[in-house]
């Protein structure tokens, strides 16, 4: 396994494996014995960084969420799991009531709902601080000021050490970042959205959130994360869900001139390392001048696995510019 630091404060900083698990489903509709067994591999194999959500999954039972949480807790109490293990959970976009959605119903980022849901999350978890904590989706209802200040509160008290934005447009995040900023408290370090080698359209009707918030990695996110060397992407949907070993998954904004060029040089790629195409596109992520974690979900033992044996794949200069150039 190899490793990235996140975060720049000494207290609050963390070491983590460079790919992240994804819990989404664990709980839900992988069963425990399936996400015990993976979850161990994951540790087994060095990994460090676990990615959950305190609304995973409400969409499987109808309820509001923390299905995935909770296991996670079962899991840490039964292997004795502390906090060598990374474990990154987010809010705002819980549904307020069961059988509501999060895009007109989700309990958004007021001050108030800040401190009680992640008091939720803590308890499921069974830990005594959160080691990250995402801003799951926008919330245009309460001000910004009262969203920062609501985060930092909690890191003040110790009860959360990094903070991170999710699926957020980037104006919104720098607002945040500089009202953080300017009155002396600890802002977004890490930010979370899909990002992959293939490429959605970026016109203004696809890559969005109903809510009018942003999923994907665009250019103005990557030039950000040039320009602010502290901050982290993590990455998710890497593999688009199986998309590249099942095209018949690629989301319709996938579909324009540029996914057939790019698709062919990572199979080329491919060919030339003996990996699979999963693997190249989660190597490429890895082994970017930016700092880049994908984040990877798995539903069986060997699905984990494909994606463990990425991170020793070595692509050379030669590979990266041609992946990197194919439009």
């Amino acid at each position: 396994m190899k490793y990235r630091t996140i975060g720049t404060a000494p207290d609050t900083r963390r070491e983590v494996s460079v790919l992240a698990l994804g819990a989404m489903l664990f709980g839900s509709r992988t069963d425990e014995e399936t996400s015990f067994a993976v979850l161990d591999r994951y540790v087994e194999a060095g990994g460090t960084f676990i990615d959950t959500s305190d609304n995973y999954a409400f969409w499987e039972d109808g309820g509001q969420g923390g299905q995935s949480e909770e296991l996670l807790g079962r899991w840490r109490r039964s292997r004795g799991i502390g906090d060598e293990i990374v474990i990154a959970t987010k809010l705002g976009a819980r549904p307020l009531a069961p059988g509501t959605g999060y895009v007109d119903n989700a309990e958004g980022l007021s001050a108030k709902v800040i401190r009680e849901s992640a008091e939720r999350s803590r308890d499921r978890l069974g830990v005594a601080r959160l080691d990250l904590l995402y801003a799951h989706i926008e919330d245009h209802k309460v001000p910004l000021q009262e969203t920062v200040e609501g985060f930092a509160e909690l890191v003040a008290e110790g009860t959360v050490g990094l903070l991170g934005a999710s699926n957020h447009a980037m104006w919104r995040v720098e607002r945040a970042r500089a009202l953080a900023a300017a009155a002396g408290l600890p802002g977004y370090e890490v930010l979370q959205y899909a990002h992959s080698h293939l490429r959605p359209r970026l016109d203004v009707s696809e890559g969005l959130f109903p809510d009018g918030s942003l999923g994907h990695a665009g250019p103005d996110l990557l030039s950000y994360l040039r320009a602010e060397p502290g901050l982290a992407l993590v990455a998710y949907s890497p593999l688009l869900k199986g998309a590249y070993t099942h095209p018949d998954r690629l989301p319709a904004d996938f579909d324009h001139p540029g996914t057939p060029a790019r698709l062919k040089v990572l199979r080329e790629v491919a060919r030339e390392t003996g990996a699979t195409v999963n693997q190249v596109v989660l190597a490429w992520q890895i082994g970017a001048d930016l700092p880049i974690l994908p984040l990877v979900g798995a539903s069986s033992v060997a699905q984990l696995e494909e994606s463990l044996a990425a991170v020793d794949l070595e692509l050379t200069a030669d590979q990266r510019a041609r992946l990197d150039a194919a439009h």
